[in-house]
């Protein structure tokens, strides 16, 4: 068993978990991986988290599985709401917004890091291409590390809590970047809100928008599948 301290990432199988991931490695953490099964329109991420996981992790991927998608309220869940296809909204929360979802994935790494002696979460929350996300703001992050150090074993002298989000303030081109020098592979990754069963991406979603401009800007290929037929969008 390895003495290096332990870590429970967040992977959910797209670009910025991916990377997270990686980044957690090169600091010389045992990365745990977890992701959810939570009532999403698609599972290509998730079949995308196992094959990362594969590549970078350095123990099976756990998946947990919940139905956020009983409680309805986002696109990406329910069946009445459609993902936008028309651009990236300059303001608001969108409708790709799942309520409370970081909230509920933090605190069931929480209770598995505890599990496994771990001291460290790794979230991929990003508040510049997703500012209009409550929960992937800096602010969110500070309260769940100072919630983690009160609803654990920490409150009675048991090993303190890190919450970190690398990404927070980068580009998506920076995390790119990043990635890249660490020697990530992007092709295995899904970001698209759309995808199809294969894991290829519908190109005009805002994920994809935003996936494609952050490898033009990184002048990095994009290894990204796309569905056939689609000029992918930006």
């Amino acid at each position: 068993m390895s003495d290096s301290p332990r870590a429970v990432i967040l992977l959910s199988g797209g670009l910025d978990s991916a990377t997270v991931l990686a980044i957690a490695k090169s600091r010389g953490f045992d990365c745990h991986t977890i992701g959810f099964d939570y009532g999403q329109k698609h599972n290509s991420e998730l079949k995308a988290a196992y094959r990362v996981t594969e590549a970078l992790g350095d123990h099976a991927h756990k998946v947990i599985r919940l139905d956020l998608g009983s409680i309805g309220g986002s696109a990406l869940t329910s069946d009445e709401i459609s993902v936008p296809v028309g651009g990236v909204a300059e303001s608001g929360i969108p409708v790709t917004y799942v309520p409370a979802r970081n909230t509920v994935f933090l605190s069931i790494a929480l209770g598995y890091g505890e599990v496994i002696g771990a001291t460290h979460l790794f979230i991929g929350a990003n508040a510049v291409d997703y500012s209009g996300y409550p929960d992937c703001r800096p602010t969110f992050i500070e309260h769940f590390e100072r919630l983690a150090n009160v609803a654990t074993a920490a409150v009675d002298g048991g090993p303190r809590w890190v919450v970190e989000a690398p990404l927070m303030s980068m580009s998506k081109a920076d995390i790119i970047k990043v990635g890249n020098a660490l020697g990530v592979d992007y092709a295995p990754t899904v970001s698209c809100y759309r995808a199809d069963s294969s894991g290829s991406a519908c190109g005009e979603c805002d994920a994809c928008r935003l996936r494609r401009k952050g490898f033009l800007d990184a002048g990095i290929l994009d290894p990204t599948r796309y569905q056939p037929g689609i000029s992918p969008k930006i």
